[in-house]
């Protein structure tokens, strides 16, 4: 045991190792006190059955809080069919606005225009305290940086973000939503000023981006996806739930099957002594 614990040059597998060894100990020395007293077989089922109820609990209480072992944390995603619209007057053909709007040539008035518009519709303009505008924009970064390769870091500037939709049912208030089950689609549009370009100077601070007002502003258009984050507890609790079941059910039968022998042979040895 010393030497699998010296394990140092792979946290993973020295992780590995010790769940292993406490999981052996856990349920093998558990096994070891329930066999001597009910036997081998007997006590095999008998520590079977308490592991998976005890998996069966744990894993109701994960769904409900949503901890232990997650699945996919909801996060945004590219939404369609178009993700970046690179002009205002654009939003309508992405099925963004209803209403077609008409540019001006004045990139600052078309935008001001656009978030007008966006919001007579029922987008809702975020203020920067509320935190959902600070987790849309870090992934529309990620998509204007890595994925469409829209701008650099440093090339633009977050504006605005409009939010819309997400309501869930059903719900008494929004305190009381735990069977709320059913989602409305929740959209999220990050709107992106390109910056002029500043020239950096050794041991000066950076100036304070400035938007380009002769470039037309950017919207990148997602979609919430809402994860999957208590699926795996699900999977566990009813899977475990069921083979509880089951050898509740093994138990029951052996226990009156052993009750039947039982009172059989004192009907035979009755017979035999009268």
């Amino acid at each position: 045991m010393f030497a699998l614990l010296a394990v140092n040059f792979e946290p993973q597998l020295r992780g590995i190792i010790i769940v292993a060894i406490a999981v052996g100990v856990l349920i093998g020395g558990t096994y070891l006190v329930v066999g001597t007293n009910l036997g081998a077989r007997l006590g095999f089922l008998v520590v079977l059955a308490g592991f998976f109820g005890w998996m069966a609990i744990m894993g109701s209480i994960w769904w409900v809080y949503g901890i232990g072992l997650v699945g996919r944390a909801p996060a945004w995603q590219p939404a369609e069919p178009t993700t970046i619209v690179r002009s205002s007057d654009l939003l309508d053909d992405a099925e963004i606005m209803l209403t077609p709007m008409q540019p001006s040539g004045d990139a600052v008035a078309d935008a001001a225009a656009a978030s007008s518009a966006l919001q007579s519709e029922g987008w809702l303009l975020l203020q920067e305290s509320d935190p959902r505008r600070g987790q849309a924009v870090a992934s529309a970064d990620e998509i204007i940086q890595n994925q469409a390769e829209e701008f650099a870091l440093g090339e633009y500037l977050s504006v605005g973000v409009y939010d819309k939709g997400g309501e869930r049912w059903p719900k008494i208030n929004e305190s009381l939503d735990f069977f709320a089950f059913f989602h409305e689609p929740h959209y999220s549009i990050v709107e992106v000023a390109p910056i002029v370009p500043q020239r950096v100077e050794p041991g000066r601070a950076p100036a304070r981006p400035v938007v380009d007002e002769t470039q037309p502003h950017r919207y990148v258009y997602m979609l919430r996806d809402l994860g999957a984050k208590r699926q795996p507890s699900i999977f566990i609790t009813i899977g475990s739930t069921i083979i509880f079941l089951l050898l509740c059910r093994l138990l029951h039968v052996r226990d009156l099957r052993l009750r039947e022998n039982i009172n059989a042979d004192s009907v035979s040895r009755s017979s035999a002594k009268s």
